[in-house]
């Protein structure tokens, strides 16, 4: 069948290559990349030559622009490859090289000290990004699997298949979770870092634009996790993840009479 939607920009050589699978004596496929995903994932962390830093890129570009293209672009990718996940880490790889750069960068301006450095970057790369991930990678894995599953009919479904067809892969769930954090890397980690003299300062337009950068930024990783997810044609009323968004309009609003977070929450992040 073919797909509704046109792949991504990509580099001119991606092209593509499907070969008819190959069986056992036994019947059974010998091609086990399916189980054999998070292996292959992790194995080519350290092969940069096969990574796609081109797709990376423009994938961070459109995660602030237009997230939707994204997620649309996984339907072409699950029909060449039969997974939603996928094998590339170039985008987790570049993003984490990202993080230690600004982890340096808050280190030498506020905590110049070599140890304090090193704790920083470690904090910002592991416990903020690839911790956080990890934990709402399993929280979306198991409740949306639960949860949110197209029930069995037998009928077609979203996207043709089969209603309640396929299977939640909790290394896709990964990579929304790490696509997620990129828009909260450029508010909270690049956009406050500059603006930081500005936010401390005991004015209320400092509150007012500080708590505004942590709206903008969680209500970013809330629509992407959202987009994520709806992306799969398996999954149902998967609108229930927003509401968050809404939970922190009004924490927003609340915070507004007086309560400066960005100066609160750094000062958690350095000492």
């Amino acid at each position: 069948m073919a797909s509704r939607y046109s792949p991504p920009p990509n580099r001119s050589s991606f092209s593509p290559h499907i070969t008819a699978p190959r069986y056992t004596a036994a019947g059974a496929r010998a091609d086990s990349r399916s189980t054999m995903r998070l292996p292959v994932f992790f194995r080519r962390i350290f092969k940069y030559p096969q990574m796609d830093f081109e797709m990376a890129i423009w994938e961070m570009t459109s995660l602030i622009i237009a997230p939707k293209k994204v997620f649309r672009s996984i339907y072409y990718h699950a029909e060449t490859k039969n997974s939603w996940s996928r094998d590339d880490p170039s985008f987790i790889v570049l993003l984490t090289f990202f993080l230690t750069l600004t982890a340096i960068a808050w280190g030498l301006a506020y905590t110049p000290k070599f140890s304090s450095i090193v704790r920083l970057v470690f904090s910002l790369v592991f416990l903020h990004f690839l911790a956080t991930s990890l934990v709402f990678a399993a929280a979306g894995y198991y409740l949306c699997g639960r949860f949110l599953k197209v029930p069995q009919t037998g009928g077609l479904g979203r996207a043709g298949i089969v209603a309640g067809g396929g299977e939640l892969e909790f290394m896709y769930c990964f990579e929304i979770g790490v696509r997620a954090f990129f828009p909260v890397w450029v508010f909270l980690y690049i956009i406050q870092f500059l603006m930081m003299p500005l936010l401390t300062r005991d004015y209320w337009i400092s509150i007012f634009l500080g708590n505004s950068l942590y709206l903008i930024a969680f209500s970013f990783y809330c629509i992407i996790t959202f987009l994520g997810y709806n992306a799969l044609p398996f999954l149902h009323h998967t609108e229930i993840l927003l509401f968050p968004v809404f939970v922190l309009v009004i924490l927003w609003a609340i915070s507004l009479l007086g309560f400066n977070v960005a100066k609160n929450v750094v000062k958690l992040w350095l000492f």
